[in-house]
């Protein structure tokens, strides 16, 4: 896909819709099928995952030559590079807003109540999971639909508005909080300038999967859902304000620090693409 392929208006409007029709009948269908085979974060994961990949595969091979490259997951040189800066990035980003609370003795690691038997075992399928469940989303809010409004639209009027509903999906969440949903937004936007900044969703991938699998490992809520995959739990001595109470700590005045932070962090370590 290229700015001299862009569609017209109508044509616009016909791809993004034919779209978003196929990813919300997935997303209500792919939960009810899913959910007998497993668990709540499990389904939740997989379902969008699934979803993300028929509405991008149908769409793409009707409008399109049917390649990676025009969902964001085609390869170049530096597809491995940006995958694994946004996955460190994203370990770091965790590791800073729990463990140096921890350090401070503003929080402590508390042993659950529930013994994980195989606590690696439960780690690695749950790192699965999230990994489909972090690639799932980028496809559904940062793939095809959004590269094509990006070069259609400008950066601007896409990167916000995608982000407010990308924040307003999460509202469902167990436990979620008016901050937790503002962190997401501010996720959404974050992740938006980095398919901008790389033409690519390796980058986004990687933060998102970065993140989303160290929370738990470290204790943490991730979005309102309890994972225990380790058999410890985060326990905070300071208020919701900076624990983020039950969505976890997404839901903190950390978290809004830290995606400031990588903004300018992105910004000098992966260049822009040309």
């Amino acid at each position: 896909m290229n700015d001299a392929a862009l569609p017209d208006k109508q044509g616009l409007i016909l791809r993004v819709g034919l779209y978003v029709l196929l990813a919300w009948i997935g997303l209500l269908l792919f939960p009810a099928i899913l959910l007998p085979l497993g668990g709540i974060v499990v389904t939740s994961t997989l379902s969008a995952f699934a979803a993300a990949a028929v509405a991008n595969a149908v769409v793409v091979r009707i409008y399109e030559r049917g390649r990676l490259a025009d969902v964001g997951l085609g390869g170049s040189p530096s597809s491995g590079r940006e995958f694994l800066t946004g996955t460190a990035a994203g370990i770091v980003a965790v590791m800073c807003v729990v463990l140096i609370p921890v350090a401070l003795r503003l929080a402590k690691f508390q042993r659950t109540a529930n013994v994980v038997e195989h606590p690696w075992a439960s780690f690695a399928f749950g790192g699965v999971a999230i990994f489909f469940g972090a690639m799932g989303e980028e496809l559904l809010f940062r793939g095809y639909a959004f590269q094509l409004l990006i070069r259609s639209l400008g950066p601007f009027a896409t990167i916000l508005p995608t982000s407010v509903i990308f924040g307003l999906m999460h509202s469902w969440n167990p436990n979620a909080t008016a901050l937790g949903i503002v962190n997401t937004v501010a996720w959404g936007i974050l992740l938006g300038y980095a398919v901008w900044r790389t033409g690519a969703l390796w980058l986004p991938i990687g933060l998102h999967f970065g993140w989303n699998v160290t929370l738990p490992l470290l204790g943490s809520n991730l979005s309102g859902f309890t994972m225990g995959v380790t058999g410890y739990t985060l326990e905070w001595k300071v208020g919701v304000l900076w624990s983020g109470g039950g969505y976890g700590v997404e839901g903190s005045l950390l978290t809004t620090a830290v995606v400031v932070a990588l903004f300018f962090v992105l910004r000098r370590l992966i260049p822009e693409s040309k």
